[in-house]
């Protein structure tokens, strides 16, 4: 099917918003959806928060590996370089049931990979409309995988990225002393994206395991649900956000357009990082894996573990006019020193190959550099 004008959903609300984004209300408008699928329903891959940053370059790769079956949902119009690369595309609210209800009669779908949330500093300015989207919009997307399943009778694959701020350390010492802290330790986030995002792996291992145990129609096991946890993601494509582990991408950015950069977190933060494409190509390993060999639902992931000054170092050593100053806000400070200096992704090594593509030096020379140079050139 050729992909051309997305269709729109009159259902949009502004409460919905991409991968690393935050969005604007989105205007109602006429329901036009684009394409007859006649009596059988098309095959697809749905990709929720498509313009976000991690969207981007999922719905790339999955296009070069040859799936022409995307369906994705954004609350934001999807720009027309994404859309040519999916089979349809829709601006919509993953809180409105009436759009998951059209996607659930009009496609077969087969895998959902659920990117849209509100990340962790926005959600601290609006945690309950933040729970309303990561929770209630996660759960309504299970809910569709299972009906999808029961529909077409095969499991729904369902991949979802949380997050390292899924853990929640008590303190400083405690920080220091961890070492390569486990998917299953220290899970006591503080913010409600921790919060929201630890509930929805534990949601998502119920609709695989558990679903409706004590209904005499038990659908259990109709979602394959599988979890990573990215740490901090450093993207040279698209611009950081506003996350709160996006001070290391910022300085990459400001230095290479000349701008000064104070940093918001002290210089000896540390926390585990990677790459854009390591983060596409981690998701995508997770998703391919034969499910016989996966030891657990949620697994860690990461590439190198670096402190904001190391960063600076190296950013300095590319752009040695780069103007970075270190001047702590004290409240996103305290959230980031509840997230561990490290993970142990020995799991997601171990069962699916997991291979980080670059130390830190190397994410800098080969990835980071070039790219964000030429952008700003």
């Amino acid at each position: 099917m050729p992909a051309n004008a997305a269709s729109e959903i009159a259902t949009a609300t502004p409460t919905d918003s991409a991968e690393g984004t935050d969005s604007d209300p989105v205007p109602t408008v006429e329901v036009r959806p684009r394409g007859v699928h006649g009596g059988a329903r098309s095959a697809a891959i749905l990709v929720t928060g498509a313009t976000g940053e991690v969207g981007h370059g999922l719905i790339t790769a999955l296009h070069s590996a040859g799936c022409n079956g995307i369906v994705a949902l954004d609350v934001r119009k999807i720009d027309a370089p994404l859309r040519s690369l999916c089979m349809e595309t829709y601006v919509g609210d993953i809180c409105d049931n009436a759009l998951l209800g059209r996607l659930l009669a009009m496609y077969e779908i087969t895998e959902i990979y659920h990117l849209a949330a509100l990340l962790s500093t926005r959600a601290e300015f609006t945690p309950e409309t933040a729970h309303a989207v990561n929770v209630g919009g996660t759960i309504n997307l299970l809910q569709l995988a299972a009906e999808q399943a029961r529909s077409h009778g095969h499991r729904v694959k369902f991949i979802f990225p949380s997050s390292i701020a899924a853990h929640g350390l008590p303190d400083l010492d405690t920080k220091a002393t961890a070492g390569r802290v486990s998917e299953d330790a220290y899970c006591k986030p503080t913010t409600m994206y921790g919060c929201n995002k630890l509930y929805c792996e534990n949601l998502g291992r119920y609709y695989a395991r558990h679903y409706r145990q004590l209904a005499q129609d038990q659908t259990s096991g109709a979602v394959d649900f599988r979890c990573l946890r990215y740490p901090g993601l450093i993207s040279a494509d698209t611009l950081p956000a506003g996350g709160t582990s996006d001070y290391a991408p910022e300085m990459i950015h400001a230095a290479a357009s000349g701008k000064p950069y104070a940093c918001f977190v002290r210089g000896e933060t540390r926390i585990p990082f990677m790459t854009m494409p390591e983060a596409i190509d981690a998701t995508l390993r997770l998703a391919a894996a034969d499910e016989t060999g996966l030891s657990r639902c949620v697994y860690n992931v990461s590439s190198f573990s670096a402190s904001a000054g190391a960063i600076a170092e190296i950013v300095r050593g590319f752009f040695p006019g780069a103007q970075i100053t270190f001047e702590p806000d004290e409240k996103r400070q305290a959230i980031v020193d509840t997230w561990p200096a490290d993970v142990d992704d020995t799991a997601a090594r171990n069962d699916w190959g997991h291979t980080p593509k670059y130390t830190l030096e190397q994410a800098f020379e080969e990835y980071l550099v070039p790219t964000i140079r030429a952008r700003y050139a």
